[in-house]
């Protein structure tokens, strides 16, 4: 088959130990991302399967129109907000989502987190600079930690910070409160207790039509002035702009962020803000998450290219012709 994987921005793919499991197939890997339809058409122009990097490029159904050898998708991850799976499965392209691990966003987040508490990145900087000792960090211990989504990673957060001796408060919906209470953690009363008695609030829920822009402005601005709201999920949880303008008003009064609207991000507002750390969506990058997601796409495709594919989305789309 000819398969390509688009936005491999480190060139990491090829070095991974799964990598040989499409050798005999012919691969292209590119490491930028386009975003001109045209442009983006006349690159996958030959290809049969494609291997999507979670949500770097999306799949229309206008760039479905230009791909007609296009016979499979092979998702990193199950999420799936970027492509077009009703126009996939109409043109009778297969798509299949993987799995992954919750341990490296959930690391990332608790790094991002303790780095915005102590001003980690401002004192390196000016450490470098030959200056010492800036600011006057933040501790954990008896604070509150907010967390909104009690899932696989929002679970494996809130562990962290009872092991750091933060007292820990649940919002989400109604499954996300029992497993909280279950785990022994406290759940709040709405969304807007648990934005006002947060210390630290981390964001964990899965972007969909009904979350996008559940986080409101009118949530932050009722956080404390003192107070760090953590996003490693996806930017559109947040109401558009709005987290700009609580910064600049001071509520809350910092942001840890590694998600953005639109990736790859080469300017934005937060990142003129003294009151914002941003990493560049590191969440899942890292060597054994890699090998996790790349593994299970490339067996996805190994299956479907044997004829019996496996962790189909759209199984419909197996029946039908472009």
């Amino acid at each position: 088959m000819y398969i390509t994987i688009p936005d491999d921005y480190q060139d990491a793919v090829r070095h991974l130990d799964c990598f040989h499991k499409l050798d005999g197939h012919q691969v292209r890997i590119y490491n930028d991302t386009i975003k001109d339809i045209g442009a983006l058409a006349d690159r996958l122009r030959e290809t049969e399967a494609l291997v999507l990097i979670r949500e770097r490029t999306a799949i229309t159904e206008t760039l479905l129109e230009r791909l007609p050898k296009l016979r499979f998708i092979s998702q990193t991850g199950r999420g799936i907000p970027h492509i077009d799976l009703a126009a996939c499965t109409r043109r009778g392209v297969v798509v299949s989502g993987g799995g992954g691990s919750p341990y490296s966003t959930a690391e990332l987040t608790w790094a991002l987190t303790l780095a915005a508490a102590r001003h980690l990145p401002q004192e390196i900087a000016n450490m470098k600079a030959g200056r010492w000792q800036h600011t006057l960090g933040i501790g954990f211990h008896g604070r509150t930690l907010g967390i909104f989504g009690y899932g696989k990673i929002g679970s494996l957060v809130a562990e962290y910070g009872r092991a750091f001796g933060m007292k820990i408060l649940i919002w989400g919906r109604e499954r996300s409160l029992a497993e909280g209470r279950a785990a022994g953690f406290e759940t709040a009363v709405s969304q807007r207790d648990l934005f006002e008695r947060s210390d630290v609030l981390s964001l964990h829920i899965k972007l969909s039509n009904e979350t996008r822009g559940i986080v409101t402005l009118a949530d932050l601005t009722a956080m404390k002035p003192t107070s760090i709201l953590v996003n490693t999920s996806r930017a559109d949880l947040i109401e558009r702009e709005a987290l700009v303008t609580a910064l600049r008003a001071g509520r809350p009064g910092y942001a840890a962020v590694d998600v953005y609207e639109s990736e790859p991000v080469y300017d934005h507002p937060l990142l003129h803000m003294d009151n914002a750390l941003c990493t560049p969506h590191l969440g899942y990058v890292e060597k054994d998450s890699y090998e996790l997601y790349f593994d299970a796409v490339f067996e996805q495709i190994l299956a479907y290219a044997a004829g019996h594919p496996i962790n189909i989305l759209n199984p419909e789309a197996l029946t039908r012709g472009s």
